[in-house]
């Protein structure tokens, strides 16, 4: 029967194993051992953040390619370390993620994820499913929203001072990470009149630094409008010679 024939032919090329190209040098891994191996590469980069968190937290020193960044912000951290292993570059997306999204907080999400795959290994070792683990979480966050949702301190009745005030200790508290802290003062409502100068509809982009060598930072100001770099010069100032 040539339809018997063929259908045996289409089950003999189903059973047969696919074949997959690798680069030379790569590893392939696979199973419990693998998850427990992401989970130790992800705490090894959270530990490396974590003496950063906190007002007491130590600045880094990373030296690459001949640059030298000194920094205490996690997002900074991140950018600059040099993460080869696909489990922990997770780690580097979701420090990004959270400075592009609420600027702040960058260590503490690092920190906390490690700490949720540090609980989760346990459960992996004893041969939970993963996705019993991550229906787990789901449910862990819903929870969380729920009652962050109560907590939270409703604003749409106070004043504008009010609001104002209170933008300003949050920009206070943000700064607490960064290299000014002891200006947080001084810079917070810089910051908070720099944000409420915009309109709902315009990006963060469009408020912009200007940096000037010299002076204290006590000297910083803000500007409400277009900021240009002014060369002063006179008539014949190309003329004249650069060095008496």
């Amino acid at each position: 029967d040539t339809s018997r024939g063929n259908s045996i032919d289409m089950q003999r090329g189903m059973m047969q194993p696919s074949i997959i190209l690798l680069k030379e040098g790569t590893d392939t891994s696979q199973g419990k051992a693998q998850l427990i191996s992401n989970i130790n590469a992800c705490a090894a980069v959270a530990d490396i953040v974590r003496t950063t968190l906190g007002p007491r937290g130590m600045d880094k020193l990373i030296h690459n390619q001949g640059k030298v960044v000194i920094s205490n912000d996690g997002a900074t951290i991140m950018k600059n370390l040099e993460i080869v292993h696909p489990a922990a570059l997770t780690m580097v997306d979701i420090a990004k993620s959270q400075d592009s999204e609420a600027g702040d907080g960058t260590t503490s999400v690092v920190v906390l994820a490690s700490e949720f795959m540090k609980e989760a290994k346990s459960f992996v070792e004893e041969g939970v499913h993963p996705q019993l683990i991550i229906k787990a979480f789901r449910e862990a966050a819903g929870l969380a929203a729920k009652y962050l949702k109560e907590w939270a301190i409703d604003i749409s009745g106070k004043s504008e001072k009010e609001k104002r005030d209170l933008l300003i200790r949050c920009a206070a508290t943000s700064l607490n990470s960064k290299l000014i802290s002891h200006q947080k003062d001084f810079f917070a409502p810089i910051v908070v009149d720099a944000v409420l100068s915009l309109d709902e509809d315009l990006s963060l982009d469009m408020i912009g630094v200007k940096k000037i060598p010299g002076g204290a930072l006590e000297d910083s100001f803000l500007v409400h409008g277009v900021a240009f770099k002014k060369t002063f010069s006179y008539a014949g100032f190309e003329q004249q010679p650069k060095k008496i």
